[in-house]
């Protein structure tokens, strides 16, 4: 029995310490969003600002646990009006809630490279589970710094007003929906 539950922890702790840390390429990486105006046009942004981590001991990154913190004063949506506007207590508040975060609460395989990724957004004080269309993308010896390098896409939606986001501006003028996407490139964090 001993033998037993040492080899049990000595196999988790094998697996702890094969346990990798991706961080994002910000040079290579993208996060953006899209919603509509007067329900006939849409307005897309970004956010320039982010960092994603991913910790797995599976090379297809299966088992990832994933934390993204986003700087919400990096939004930009080219008009520099209106990126104002979306910093102030209006809309995001970034004076109060300078940062919008995610993590991750389970991976579930979909089929061949398409997974669900479940977690939690915090976003404007306010913390709500959310679910994504995550698409591994492949693993890579990046030439340049021959680090192993893997990209992902992720694809999503949420309500603004599940966030208390301009609550003061009806569906008819800025779409409650907001599409989410971003494309994704890791490289091993040593």
């Amino acid at each position: 029995m001993k033998k037993i539950a040492l080899s049990i922890v000595l196999g988790m702790f094998a697996l702890l310490g094969s346990a990798q840390t991706w961080v994002s390429d910000p040079a290579h990486s993208h996060l953006t969003f899209a919603v509509s105006h007067m329900t006939i046009s849409e307005v897309t942004g970004n956010f320039t600002q982010f960092e994603v981590k991913v910790t797995a001991t599976k090379p297809d990154h299966s088992d990832a646990k994933v934390e993204v913190t986003v700087q919400i004063a990096s939004i930009n949506t080219d008009v520099e009006a209106r990126n104002n506007h979306l910093k102030t207590a209006d809309f995001f508040d970034v004076a109060t809630y300078p940062t919008m975060t995610f993590k991750s609460t389970s991976i579930k395989k979909v089929q061949g490279n398409h997974y669900k990724m479940a977690g939690n957004l915090t976003m404007h004080g306010v913390t709500k589970p959310i679910v994504l269309d995550v698409y591994y993308k492949g693993t890579v010896t990046n030439p340049m710094n021959k680090k192993e390098t893997s990209g992902f896409l992720l694809k999503g939606k949420l309500n603004r007003m599940d966030y208390g986001v301009g609550p003061k501006f009806p569906a008819a003028f800025v779409g409650t929906e907001i599409a989410i996407s971003g494309s994704v490139e890791f490289t091993e964090s040593k």
